[in-house]
């Protein structure tokens, strides 16, 4: 299949009444024909040949000037997720296709993992009338991504829109005849469930490149300009392990503006000769629940968080300050706001300045103490 836009599998595609569309960015005939692209769809790489300068892939042996990996990542399947009908996980085109048609003949859903992914479909689901539960192994959802703070109340955001959390517990199996009917938790407690559909991580693609030089750990390992270990080979997106200098640390970041700014750089440090130029960028991401738009910028691990406006209401940022610095913000609902808080982030504003600038803004504030 051509490339297609995977953020809408998990909100707008599955809450369309009529069968939708599949997102491709451009027909495959379209690819070959204007832009003279050797596209070759349903072929998968299996051989990487530094030496040689070649990939082999389908049978053939593709020869290459410069190399970029992009093989993304896949689901991680736990043990417990049995051969049932009715149990999902979601990262193709063909996954919420056969999610769709399960959701249909559902009422009620069970969300394994309390990340992004699973909210969204969440969200979905409360949006076509389902009873929806989210099962977290963490005591807090969001912990890791967001901090605490901001976790409690993007969990609070689900409860006001009728979604069931449970947290702190795992599956430990799932019960059914033919057909997914129940999920076993760790509290012995019980779930009635039509689908479950399973979000709890993923594993980089990276097993053909055995053998091939290129090192990989979590992810391809690549220095800051995104080269790995093998001269003329790349990674980009979410099987890359980059040094962020703006972080100062290796990372490994599964959103989609991550991917796209990557490979922007890339392919421009290809094209111009400059393949050496550092790629820095402040994280970013999104996600939309329940009609409104969750934005994320910088570090979530902070010294304080502030939180911003009308919690109650949907609309509110949480800062998050490092040192005398704004290092990090979550912004739920609100136009234009994150632009303004990427601004004083990309700067390394002060903390303070931010901070009664908001307040003047929203003219409510909450604030922490504790670290994010």
């Amino acid at each position: 299949m051509a490339p297609y836009d995977r953020t809408v599998l998990s909100t707008r595609f599955l809450e369309d009444r009529e069968e939708p569309q599949t997102p491709v960015y451009r027909p495959a005939d379209d690819l070959r024909r204007d832009l003279d692209v050797d596209l070759r769809l349903g072929v998968a790489a299996h051989t990487l040949d530094p030496r040689s300068r070649t990939v082999h892939a389908g049978g053939h042996t593709i020869p290459y000037d410069a190399l970029v990996i992009a093989t993304g990542v896949r689901p991680r399947t736990p043990g417990w997720a049995a051969n049932l009908a009715g149990v999902h996980l979601l990262r193709t085109v063909a996954d919420a296709r056969a999610l769709r048609k399960s959701l249909a003949r559902s009422r009620r859903v069970v969300v394994v993992g309390g990340g992004f992914i699973g909210s969204e479909v969440a969200s979905s689901a409360r949006t076509l009338g389902l009873h929806v539960t989210i099962v977290e192994a963490r005591d807090v959802p969001f912990a890791a991504a967001l901090g605490e703070t901001a976790g409690r109340l993007c969990a609070a955001l689900h409860r006001a829109h009728g979604t069931e959390l449970r947290c702190g517990v795992t599956v430990t199996a799932l019960d059914g005849t033919g057909r997914v009917e129940k999920v076993l938790l760790s509290d012995g407690s019980v779930l009635k469930a039509d689908t479950v559909v399973v979000g709890v991580g993923s594993h980089p693609n990276t097993e053909w490149l055995k053998g091939s030089g290129v090192a990989c750990t979590d992810g391809v390992e690549c220095d800051a300009a995104l080269r790995t270990t093998v001269p003329g080979v790349y990674a980009v997106g979410d099987v890359a392990r980059w040094f962020n200098p703006w972080l100062g640390r290796k990372v490994r970041v599964e959103h989609w503006t991550n991917a796209a700014h990557q490979a922007a750089a890339v392919a421009r440090g290809i094209a111009t000769g400059q393949p050496d130029t550092p790629h820095a960028s402040i994280p970013y991401f999104w996600s939309d629940w329940y009609g409104r738009r969750i934005q994320f910028i910088g570090e979530p691990t902070a010294d304080e968080t502030a939180v911003v406006g009308d919690p109650a209401r949907g609309e509110f940022a949480c800062l998050y300050r490092t040192g005398e610095r704004i290092t990090g913000a979550l912004t739920v609902g609100g136009k234009g706001a994150i632009a303004r808080y990427r601004t004083a982030i990309r700067r390394r504003a002060a903390w303070q300045d931010v901070l009664h600038t908001a307040l003047d803004r929203a003219k409510t504030v909450q604030t922490g103490g504790t670290r994010a």
